[in-house]
């Protein structure tokens, strides 16, 4: 019986493709590896790469330079472009250099109504990470990140429940003759699930919730009785709250504005000491008293709980970080430089589910809910 050779698709697009320096405070990521590079340059594209753009995550310009990296000047890489792969949100002197080109990012628009003005007044298309979703509901580019972040909020809190940062002064795992601190987490999707694991690890007390059934089931078919599971509701939510020495709000609505489960008044009879950190921050915060904060000034104070509001945690571990992302992300970059934008978007509905403005409309229903608008259909932009 005679084998069929593989089909090998060609494609004759050649795109430029550039990754510039991170410039939001505080952020080491880059956007491309050098293996992602190579497999760039390998199918006949160009890529730019702003020299010092991997310096945070340990990555060297000759490492770059070796695998046909062109490595130039931010100004250089902006105007010459055609696709460009961002980690974050474009800051005010990036979106002043957008002239039409593909923007590949995170974007968490749902949560800033200037950054989503600001994008409409461009000519450029807009695709979030946060956004690109699987027909089963899954989200490829954020789990990565929220795997990242969810480890790290257990790992945060039990740093800041320190006495010396602010904190109660608990040891999350206790020891013999003195009682285990308590983690309380609300949401048990990938954030959820990744602190769950760090908090059971570190031998705390951990409590979580989460409105869907089957996820509490998995717990508990994972964890046992080691860990409490909840329903998630008002009544469920405040109860657990006044337990937590170490909160984490773990929440998500795809491409929307994360819900307010923790109110003012809730923070208010937590312990003294306690610790809040809530991941959901980029997205608009499930915890009330919760506002953005940086990787320099991480945390303040509300009454005597401590809050920590960094929107880009992942940042604190960058060579992790970069490198868990990139792997995620590469082959819809692929996709995007070999077929071009439009093509990749008809070729692939997870990848559409991405655009979330382009040419100054809003296409993602719940980036246009945010605002108060219809969504423009994608096939009715010129990507």
């Amino acid at each position: 019986m005679r084998r069929r050779r593989a089909r090998v698709v060609r494609y004759d697009r050649r795109v430029i493709v550039g990754a510039p320096r991170e410039i939001k405070p505080g952020e080491q990521r880059v956007a491309l590896t050098p293996a992602g590079v190579r497999a760039l340059v390998e199918r006949g594209h160009t890529v730019l790469v702003e020299a010092g753009a991997g310096a945070g995550s340990g990555i060297r310009d000759d490492e770059y330079a070796t695998v046909g990296t062109t490595l130039t000047a931010a100004d250089a890489l902006w105007a010459k472009a055609e696709l460009v792969l961002k980690v974050k949100e474009p800051m005010p002197s990036e979106v002043k250099q957008l002239r039409g080109q593909t923007l590949f990012t995170y974007l968490h628009l749902a949560a800033d109504r200037a950054l989503t003005d600001a994008l409409r007044k461009t000519d450029a298309v807009f695709v979030a990470y946060e956004t690109v979703q699987r027909p089963d509901g899954s989200l490829p580019l954020l789990t990565p990140m929220s795997e990242v972040a969810g480890r790290l909020a257990v790992q945060e809190g039990a740093f800041y429940l320190g006495r010396a940062h602010g904190g109660r002064g608990v040891l999350l795992g206790g020891v013999p003759g003195v009682p285990r601190g308590n983690v309380v987490i609300l949401g048990a999707g990938t954030v959820g699930m990744n602190a769950l694991r760090t908090a059971v690890g570190l031998g705390a007390d951990v409590w979580i919730l989460d409105v869907n059934l089957d996820r509490l089931r998995h717990v508990e078919e994972l964890y046992g009785n080691a860990v409490v599971t909840q329903m998630s509701n008002s009544y469920n939510v405040e109860e657990a709250v006044l337990r937590a020495d170490l909160l984490v709000g773990a929440v998500l609505v795809p491409g929307a504005r994360a819900p307010v489960l923790v109110t003012k008044a809730m923070v208010a009879t937590m312990k003294d000491g306690a610790v809040i950190i809530d991941v959901a921050v980029d997205q608009g915060a499930c915890i009330e008293t919760i506002r953005p904060t940086t990787l320099a000034e991480p945390i303040y104070r509300v009454g005597n709980v401590v809050h920590y509001g960094v929107t880009n945690m992942p940042a604190l571990v960058p060579r992790t970080s970069t490198f868990a992302l990139t792997n995620a992300t590469l082959p819809y970059v692929l996709e995007m430089a070999n077929r071009g934008v439009a093509g990749a978007m008809r070729a692939n509905p997870a990848l559409a589910m991405g655009v979330n403005v382009c040419r100054g409309k809003l296409v993602h229903p719940a980036v246009a809910a945010f605002v108060g608008e219809a969504p423009t259909p994608l096939d009715a932009c010129q990507v």
